[in-house]
């Protein structure tokens, strides 16, 4: 028996389409967060948040284009939120094109501001428990990342 079989799922594609799979789940699971209010943006916002209440946070990404690469303190609040999210046993991924993001996610809703997308979590709605298919492949493509030790793996958002 496999460990597939175990777990009831697929084996891992390889390569360009598993990549292709999990970004089309962030974008799924982006748009499905936004649409429940379960979707926190800005690394202070962020932050708080993973303070107040870390048991209610389910998935972390980071976003970086390459000009931001350069950002110091934004690398330091990067390390940090990884650390934490490690800690917490939280999921969490990199992307690499802000701007692809922000057509995802939009403006803020409460002020039509531009948005900090640096850091974005998605939280669970309730006790029960948050059962998204988009959620759950991400889950499953982080675990599979950190099982090749790629343990904070990029993604990229499809077009």
């Amino acid at each position: 028996m496999t460990l597939e079989e175990i777990h009831g799922q697929e084996p891992v594609p390889a390569g360009h389409d598993w990549m292709q799979g999990a970004g089309k789940a962030l974008h799924e699971l982006l748009v499905s967060a936004q649409r429940r209010g379960c979707l926190t943006a800005g690394v202070y916002e962020s932050a708080k948040l993973m303070n107040v209440d870390p048991d209610n946070v389910a998935f972390c990404v980071l976003a970086a284009d390459e000009e931001d690469e350069g950002d110091i303190a934004l690398q330091i609040h990067f390390t940090l939120i990884q650390a934490f999210c490690c800690e917490n046993d939280i999921d969490i991924v990199r992307v690499n094109d802000v701007a692809k993001l922000a057509a995802i996610v939009g403006p803020s809703e409460e002020s039509g501001e531009p948005r900090d997308l640096h850091c974005i979590l998605i939280t669970n709605p309730n006790e029960d428990g948050w059962k998204d298919p988009a959620l759950e492949k991400l889950n499953f493509f982080c675990e599979e990342s950190r099982n090749v030790n790629d343990w904070v793996p990029t993604i990229t958002l499809p077009e």
